[in-house]
């Protein structure tokens, strides 16, 4: 299927129906003009050329007309969020109006943690992954400790078996045998930050439900590269972050779904804002809280019409691109970077990703055996952009949009060079 040459990777560029949306964005370059091979959009995207005209849009339109355009502007402020809907929950999965763009990534989730986890005096642990992103478990013990409880106790935390780095779901399975009874919430982020591993969410929001726990994901590292299917998988909540394969640039907001099964339950608990509340008596401002129906009913503050702007930009990519179309070649692209280390024949060399397409996105995690943290600089020094995670695996991402399969080539010709 796939040829260790550069004649063959030029090959797969040609034939490639998306080549050309590597045109449509900045890639960072040396101070000899030369383009880096970036393989590093699962910590920030690259930036859409168009971007910086989106954002022009509203500063043009904020200085011409000040306050007016929040109903004046070519996309007027007040409904904003709206514009990005659409191609947000095709993205996920979802329906429209399952889907809101806001905030963090985290502060969704706490905002979705006072909906959804609803401890009892016997059910009240929740789940993660063991080695779940800092923020994920941070949340999540202060959930706990909130509610009163102690995470050594109400923290269950889901392990790969001694001397794996992945984690089994029949692992999963035994810890909803023993203590379901006890556990009132599953939080799993959908693609593992460290080893890339998708997990199965139609599987875990299955298992969860059969014991009566409310099911979330934190999709931080899946939005924009797998296809978690929201709605049909069934789970209650998920957020996510869009500056990372989502491409809106550092810092930008996050996205949140609520399922529709939830989305008319007014007295579910919420910490409510005034953007949550029913858009036609928003503005009289002496009206009892009314949640609006949807996803759109979490939200708290009016948007940042900016950072927006330049999701906008980024999604409006995707739509022209297609997300079916942008995860057929993720599969072709990674595939064709794991033949490549494999060819290597490096002793030293084990990819800890899965090797199944199905149960990873693009990020394959590469693991070196007595490296360091020089490995990563001298990738850097050899014009890669990378990522280093400790105590010895560099990340790589090669995202669809913008990624060829010639740097794949080069990628794998230069950690081969610095390895020998």
């Amino acid at each position: 299927m796939f040829e260790n040459s550069l004649e063959f990777a030029k090959k797969c560029d040609a034939l490639d129906a998306l080549s050309s949306f590597r045109n449509k964005f900045h890639l960072p370059k040396n101070t000899n003009g030369e383009a880096f091979v970036y393989l590093c959009g699962n910590s920030l995207g690259l930036q859409p050329k168009t971007t910086s005209s989106y954002l022009e849009q509203e500063l043009k339109d904020w200085a011409t007309l000040g306050v007016e355009g929040h109903t004046d502007a070519a996309h007027p402020w007040l409904p904003y969020h709206e514009f990005l809907t659409e191609n947000m929950a095709k993205i996920v999965g979802a329906k429209p109006s399952e889907v809101v763009v806001m905030n963090g990534l985290t502060t969704n989730l706490h905002l979705m943690m006072v909906s959804f986890y609803r401890p009892t005096s016997t059910k009240y642990k929740i789940i993660i992954e063991s080695d779940a992103f800092p923020s994920d478990k941070y949340a999540v013990e202060s959930q706990l400790k909130f509610h009163g409880h102690n995470s050594e106790d109400a923290l269950i935390l889901w392990k790969p078996r001694k001397g794996e780095e992945l984690c089994r779901f029949e692992d999963l399975e035994k810890i909803m045998e023993e203590q379901g009874d006890h556990v009132a919430l599953l939080m799993i982020g959908s693609t593992n930050y460290y080893s890339g591993q998708a997990f199965p969410l139609k599987k875990i929001t299955d298992l969860g439900h059969r014991y009566g726990c409310m099911v979330g994901f934190d999709l931080a590292h899946g939005a924009g590269n797998i296809q978690p299917n929201l709605h049909e998988t069934g789970a209650d909540f998920a957020v996510w972050c869009t500056y990372k394969y989502l491409n809106s640039g550092p810092g930008s907001l996050g996205g949140c779904f609520v399922h529709e099964r939830h989305a008319d339950d007014k007295e579910m608990n919420r910490f409510a804002g005034w953007w949550g509340h029913n858009k036609e008596t928003r503005f009289n401002m002496r009206h009892e809280f009314d949640a609006l129906i949807g996803a759109e009913g979490w939200q708290l503050s009016n948007p940042p019409i900016l950072s927006m702007a330049a999701i906008r930009a980024s999604l409006d990519i995707f739509s022209d691109a297609g997300f079916e179309n942008i995860r057929k070649k993720s599969v072709k692209l990674t595939g064709f970077l794991e033949y490549l280390i494999d060819e290597l024949k490096d002793h030293r060399i084990r990819i800890i990703t899965p090797r199944n397409p199905q149960e990873r996105g693009c990020q394959l995690s590469i693991q070196v055996k007595s490296a360091d943290k020089t490995l990563h600089t001298k990738l850097t020094e050899a014009g890669v952009i990378s990522d280093w995670r400790e105590p010895d695996v560099v990340r790589v991402a090669p995202a669809p949009l913008y990624n060829s399969f010639e740097d794949m080539y080069y990628f794998a010709e230069r950690l081969k060079k610095i390895l020998n």
